[in-house]
């Protein structure tokens, strides 16, 4: 068998994506998702420019030679941009190879583990009321658990949380140009404990609750929240500082005992070493588009289940449902699962990438649909072209962008 075509699609059914759709002489296509929100044409050009001419007249089942090639050969390694295109390859390699052996990816991958896949889901609302509203919402859909995200006193927006503009209509994060959200870490510090007591409170003990503080913290700063909301006990504190900074978690990990997520914007086993091996987190959070695809993840999946560390797939709406797709069968394989992000996506995402994972009372399952299960509407991707759309840009009060 060999590789004939590798075309780029992208399409904006809501949110931007980018899908890879290689396609063999013996007539099996792969889909994979090179999605990199706000700097999607970087990927698009990557992949059309320098990878798919690679591509053409290869073996689509040798994916781990096709995947170091890809790695290695290029001489520049590692970075957002080169793992998206090279996830795009894997993903819809190992589409071809479960197609053509005529069994859903996770059976290649070891089979299930479990026979359904837990997520959380997201509640946010501008103050405490509407986000306990929010979580009613979440609950009532049948989420397990639950990341709550709050605006706080005193500032116009905050990332994460719904906002409205003057005249009362949504207010997205990604716009054409990056929309100024103010940010007061002091007045965050303040406020997220009595946002936990407050939903405690309210649904109890036992509902597990999610935080992500968005890179936004200092380690002294991160370790103070992780010790204030200890008496609130929650299921994590993700992304509390930023974690290129490695050895900055040592000093986090010593001074609370609120577990940890990390890794939702890390590309390589090599930006999780130390945070491995020093059991500084408790759950890695790479998505499968970021991270280079299904190979490397299952890998550093091995890697932290040494260290009883779990996988937490990233899984925000701007992952297509093909990157999804893949990170659901990844997650009934692997033993060491812990948790899946999921958020769905519009109608009419659903409609350009028709999928055959469900969600079900708050679970997921990918399906038994030879590949990843995803089959891609191109007509219908062509009627919504890609737009321009950035991620918010953070300022303190006195205008300096925050680093986060």
């Amino acid at each position: 068998m060999k590789i004939v075509d590798a075309t780029v699609v992208v399409t904006s059914p809501g949110r931007n994506f980018v899908t890879l759709k290689l396609t063999t002489d013996e007539g099996f296509t792969g889909l994979g998702d090179a999605t990199l929100n706000g700097r999607e044409l970087a990927v698009v050009s990557y992949l059309t420019d320098h990878v798919a001419p690679l591509l053409i007249g290869l073996d689509p089942h040798r994916i781990e030679d096709t995947w170091q090639s890809l790695y290695r050969g290029a001489y520049w390694r590692r970075g957002p941009v080169t793992m998206a295109a090279i996830a795009a390859v894997d993903v819809a390699l190992w589409d071809i190879k479960a197609k053509a052996a005529g069994l859903p990816l996770y059976q290649l991958l070891g089979g299930a583990s479990r026979d359904r896949v837990g997520t959380y889901g997201h509640a946010n609302g501008r103050d405490i009321p509407e986000l306990l509203d929010s979580v009613r919402a979440r609950l009532a859909e049948g989420y397990p658990a639950v990341r709550i995200q709050s605006g706080i006193p005193g500032l116009r927006a905050v990332y994460g949380v719904s906002s409205t503009d003057d005249a009362g209509s949504p207010v997205l994060h990604q716009q054409a140009r990056p929309l100024v959200e103010d940010w007061d870490t002091d007045a965050y510090l303040r406020h997220m404990p009595a946002v936990f007591e407050a939903v405690r409170a309210e649904f109890g003990g036992e509902l597990p609750l999610l935080h992500d503080a968005h890179h936004r913290l200092t380690p002294i700063q991160a370790a103070r929240l992780g010790k204030d909301l200890e008496p609130y006990r929650p299921f994590w504190l993700e992304d509390c500082t930023p974690a290129e900074n490695q050895e900055a978690l040592r000093l986090v990990r010593r001074h609370t005992t609120t577990p940890l997520a990390i890794g939702e914007v890390l590309n390589t086993v090599y930006d999780y070493q130390a945070l491995i091996t020093e059991q500084l987190i408790d759950y890695v959070r790479s998505a499968v588009t970021h991270f280079g695809g299904v190979t490397p993840l299952r890998k550093l999946f091995d890697f932290a289940a040494q260290y009883q560390i779990k996988s937490a797939v990233h899984g925000p709406e701007d992952i297509s449902p093909v990157g999804m797709a893949a990170a659901v069968h990844l997650d009934l394989a692997v033993h060491n699962f812990g948790i899946q992000e999921y958020s769905g996506h519009t109608p009419l995402t659903e409609e350009v990438f028709r999928h055959a994972y469900t969600f079900t009372d708050g679970h997921l399952h990918p399906g038994e649909a030879p590949g990843i299960g995803v089959e891609l509407d191109e007509e219908l991707a062509a009627a919504h072209p890609y737009k321009a759309a950035y991620l918010p840009v953070n300022r303190l009060g006195d205008g300096t962008v925050h680093d986060w």
